[in-house]
């Protein structure tokens, strides 16, 4: 009887456990779901703000990444996302946006065709991204929900939201995902073009496939392509849609005011259909959002800015002002551009969606504390505001430069290990100026003379349609560190200029897990040509042992092209070397006694202590590292 009570017990035990722990919402998605870095760009995607909506200790997840479909979402972005993922957790699950890439045809599919009948340019030119929508879109979506399932967590299928392709005063057939009048079939005498269809056959629609899927499945559905193409009609025309939720780069991405709509919409229709009924919540008065400003770790005299969003529904009365104002050390802004100690906002129509930024300036050490109240009638936020100000002190100055003026070589100076210069479907052209009218910033005295690293993509043709970047199309660069020592990060940095037009576009990312995440420190659409870009970030960032910082250039053309290149010089990764079990780095005329043996940092015998960086035991075996 006893056995079976401590059994049941421990069953109790198990059970509120995991309702403790399941406090997550992970999203899988594309770039319109995907988070962005706010001081790099204006884009914003609609998972960065779901977690506005989540309440009793809940918090939201985005694995989302621009350019990826269903494949790559169920073979990258979930196999990071399922380490995570415990019993009682929700998985939201939105693709489709990439999944057209290839017209309606499977990209993998396509390209063992090409490899059947012997065309290698072709097969090295095809796009991987794309899916059929009642095949392969859905095979993969229900391999995530599949496996979602049985790690006891709960699947949610959302149909992606809509581009806001205009016709007249609604949303067209293609903007809805539908491919019906344009689409392509893969047949054994490979790609022919599809019959249009009817307005009421969805063979090629991938937003009523994923409501399809979800029924087969018996899991959630979430409409977001007819909830967004309400939204976007509400404006009335395709211009004031797209000034009002867009990011000015197109018809896809949103910007804060859209992104956060569509975040709002989707918890609203969850809400409706009872999921996470009690723990997601609607503001109807003012909120800001994020309720927190943690700036986090950052350089004494560095200048630190972060987004806040203020958001009003339902206000009263229904035509006013907001005020926000912050205490000393905080400078805030409308654009960016004008900082002061306050601001006024005004609204009508009792709804105010406004993005306002703050700023410090980290010139003391140790934690920075201040506020920022917003205040609308009666009602008033207070916004704790905190940063803390770091120096590296001790260790090995660490600094790793390419040129790429003639070749890919590198100079090291310190201890540290290289990761050389790799290519993904691209290669270097050659090296050459730009252009005899390129113009460098200024402060760099570089003449137009200076030669670049000009980079195309295999098969040199770019393709039509691209808005983001190819997770299969990149350059990248990289350091780690030395056994037994941890580099500490304060730089990067580097120049980049499209050539042969002005449509050349590219993100540039770090990561130290292989690009499992990702930080973004550069994004810029349709880059002047031969006006090289001065890219850099200062991040606070630690490469542990066994870690490698990759650094990854992804470019794409503003539509179909060829010969236009990215051209790319002068990559600096900086960084100070400490030893891993913070026993620090001895500078050699600190150390008295003289080591009964030297090493390299491979472990190799040396004679003696040589300049750099020298592994010696010393009498008592203690082990130390010696800069000389």
């Amino acid at each position: 009887m006893k056995t079976k009570i401590y059994a049941f017990i421990a069953m109790v035990l198990v059970f509120c456990s995991v309702a403790v722990s399941a406090k997550k919402v992970h999203t899988l998605g594309d770039s319109t779901m995907a988070p962005y870095n706010e001081s790099a760009t204006v884009t914003r995607g609609w998972g960065m703000y779901f977690g506005q909506f989540l309440t009793n200790g809940w918090t939201s997840v985005n694995y989302a990444k621009g350019g990826r479909d269903s494949y790559g979402g169920y073979h990258e972005l979930w196999q990071t996302a399922k380490k995570n993922v415990e019993a009682g957790d929700y998985v939201i699950i939105t693709f489709g946006h990439n999944d057209e890439k290839n017209s309606g045809m499977d990209g993998y599919a396509l390209k063992a065709y090409y490899e059947s009948i012997g065309d290698a340019t072709a097969a090295a030119a095809v796009d991987l991204r794309g899916t059929v929508p009642s095949t392969t879109y859905k095979q993969w979506i229900g391999k995530i929900v599949d496996e979602v399932i049985a790690l006891g967590a709960t699947p949610v299928i959302c149909s992606p939201v809509c581009r806001s392709y205009f016709e007249g005063s609604t949303i067209r057939r293609n903007g809805r995902h539908d491919l019906g009048d344009n689409y392509k079939i893969l047949t054994e005498n490979g790609p022919q073009q599809g019959p249009k269809l009817a307005a009421d056959d969805h063979t090629m629609d991938y937003a009523y496939h994923s409501e399809q899927l979800a029924k087969e499945k018996g899991v959630a559905f979430i409409d977001m392509t007819n909830a967004t193409k309400t939204l976007y009609e509400s404006y009335g025309t395709e211009a004031k849609c797209q000034a009002a939720l867009f990011d000015g780069e197109g018809a896809t991405h949103f910007n804060t005011t859209g992104a956060l709509l569509v975040a709002r919409e989707c918890a609203r229709l969850m809400k409706n259909q009872g999921i996470m009924v009690d723990n997601i919540v609607l503001p109807t008065d003012l909120s800001v959002s994020p309720a927190t400003g943690d700036f986090g770790e950052a350089y004494k005299g560095q200048t630190l800015q972060k987004e806040f969003t203020i958001n009003g529904f339902g206000l009263s009365p229904e035509e006013g002002k907001v005020t926000v104002s912050a205490t000393d050390g905080i400078q805030l802004s409308l654009n960016k551009t004008d900082w002061n100690t306050s601001l006024a906002v005004d609204y009508t129509s009792a709804t105010l969606i406004k993005t306002f930024y703050a700023q410090v300036v980290l010139s003391k050490d140790g934690t920075f504390e201040g506020t920022i109240t917003v205040k609308q009638g009666s009602k008033t936020i207070e916004i704790p505001v905190s940063a803390t100000a770091i120096v590296l002190e001790g260790g090995a100055d660490v600094n790793v430069y390419w040129r790429l003026e003639k070749n890919d070589e590198y100079t090291l100076d310190g201890p540290a290990v290289v990761v050389p210069q790799t290519f993904t479907a691209m290669y270097v052209q050659r090296y050459a100026n730009p252009n005899a009218n390129t113009v460098w910033p200024e402060w760099t005295g570089y003449d137009a003379s200076r030669k670049m690293q000009r980079n195309l993509l295999t098969g040199d043709a770019w393709p039509d349609g691209e808005i983001d970047d190819n997770p299969d199309r990149y350059i990248q660069w990289g350091v780690k560190p030395t056994e037994g020592m941890e580099l500490k990060i304060d730089l990067i940095s580097l120049f980049a200029s499209g050539c042969g037009g002005n449509g050349m576009c590219c993100h540039v990312y770090y990561s130290v897990d292989n690009f499992e995440t990702r930080t973004a420190i550069f994004e810029m659409k349709k880059m002047p040509a031969n006006k090289p870009q001065y890219i850099e970030s200062k991040p606070v960032l630690t490469v542990k042992e066994g870690q490698e910082l990759l650094v990854r250039v992804y470019p794409w053309y503003d539509g179909a092209a060829t010969g236009k290149t990215i051209c790319l010089s002068d990559l600096t990764i900086h960084g100070v070397a400490v030893d891993a079990a913070s026993t620090g780095i001895h500078n050699v005329n600190t150390v008295n006694e003289k080591p009964t043996a030297v090493f390299t940092v491979d472990g190799c015998r040396l004679p003696a202590v040589r300049r750099g960086l020298n592994i010696v035991r010393m009498s008592d075996g203690t082990v130390k590292k010696i800069m000389y």
